[in-house]
């Protein structure tokens, strides 16, 4: 049985400086844009083993800002295979900014809705891997599932589209490059779709292979970077759209026991091919993020000169990349600066705006339920102007 939880429990958490905006109407195409000042404006942490409405809060994975509610929506990537037996299901988070201060108790989980597979049946155990969500432009929900490459039979990804009430309403079409066979193509496990986001206008969903295709070259490793696929779709016709190459970077620090370096989230800032892309670096054993091992960094994108890769069945032939030309990409704002420990960064979003006409863009992290780690939301300004 499908299961919503309704309840109002407020959290001892450092509170995010935010103000809230009623309903909106469609935006018209957004000019391209340019970030010129990245500013942290706070952070609030809850730790493992919080509970409200009867699950445990944990396994943030993605957020999306829900403008006519003034509220957040974040994605929790349980499996609803875990020992607690919690639902696939996704949070609403209200903050209180009314002081316009960074003060405890301002953040708030208002309610926790499950999601169903097709059918409107509860997914089985395991039967997907929650990383991406979104509020689409017409009150439906997008959600993304890396599937599993190890699982028998392999569980493909998928995206499908959500009413409020946790029930699918579409799937979109993956193109088939993407789909794995278990031996020389597709998604490698756990480096699929863990980014979900709508462009301003809200006619296209734009979403990215966490790292490389297994016939797109190798992943990345302390050694050498790969090369991932950045997915548009057209939502009129709910159909793909365009595909471009981001070359994603090595690991920041070694590891003899594991490593892991991807795309967690893009985020279109303009209707131009403008994108922000967090990338995080994992290590075991590593020192950075404030000796959590992760290194996350956003860059700013542009697809205006890249190669189309849409039709383009792999990135790699002979031992070696065929021709095209990959996005844009500069830097904009590292996390190991702010010197406070850095967790599972996974998802972002853009807010409301802030009194002084920035943007505000609030991140979450995974904590993957573990006791050593924790769930972390980041507030950020970014300061947007023209391009060019």
């Amino acid at each position: 049985m499908r299961r919503v939880f309704r309840a109002s429990v407020g959290l001892a958490v450092t509170a995010l400086a935010l103000t809230t905006t009623g309903p909106v109407a469609a935006a018209p195409v957004t000019p391209p844009q340019t970030v010129v000042d990245v500013e942290f404006l706070g952070q609030a942490v809850i730790p493992t083993g919080a509970m409200f409405g009867g699950t445990e809060i944990g396994g943030l994975s993605s957020i999306t800002y829900d403008a006519g509610r003034g509220v957040y929506h974040t994605l929790s990537d349980d499996q609803g295979n875990r020992p607690t037996g919690d639902p696939v299901r996704y949070y609403t988070v209200a903050v209180d900014a009314s002081d316009g201060s960074l003060d405890s108790g301002d953040v708030t989980f208002v309610d926790v809705t499950s999601l169903d597979d097709d059918g409107g049946v509860p997914f089985a155990p395991g039967g997907l891997d929650p990383e991406g969500f979104t509020l689409g432009r017409e009150g439906f929900f997008f959600m993304s599932s890396e599937g599993n490459t190890l699982a028998n039979p392999i569980i493909d990804p998928f995206i499908k589209r959500y009413n409020r009430n946790g029930h699918v309403t579409a799937a979109l079409p993956i193109p088939e490059h993407f789909i794995p066979n278990g031996v020389d193509r597709g998604v490698r496990f756990n480096l699929a779709f863990e980014s979900l986001n709508p462009t301003p206008d809200g006619r296209t969903l734009v979403t990215a292979g966490e790292g490389a295709l297994v016939q797109d070259g190798p992943p990345s490793t302390f050694a050498n970077g790969s090369f991932a696929r950045i997915l548009t779709y057209d939502l009129r016709q709910r159909t793909p759209l365009h595909e471009y190459v981001y070359e994603v970077g090595p690991w920041a620090e070694p590891s003899g026991i594991f490593g892991v370096n991807g795309i967690v989230e893009v985020l279109p800032i303009d209707d131009a091919g403008t994108m922000l892309v967090m990338e995080r670096s994992f290590s075991v054993g590593g020192t950075l993020g404030g000796g959590t091992g992760n290194s996350v960094v956003i860059n700013e994108v542009s697809t205006v000169e890249a190669s189309d890769v849409l039709a383009v069945d792999a990135l790699y032939e002979a031992g070696a990349p065929v021709a095209f030309t990959p996005v844009t990409q500069r830097q904009v704002f590292a996390f190991d600066d702010l010197g406070i420990p850095i967790d599972n960064i996974e998802g972002m979003t853009f807010g409301p705006p802030l009194a002084d006409g920035r943007r505000l863009l609030i991140i979450v992290s995974d904590n993957n339920f573990s006791p050593v780690q924790f769930t972390q939301f980041v507030a950020l300004a970014i300061d947007l102007a023209p391009a060019g």
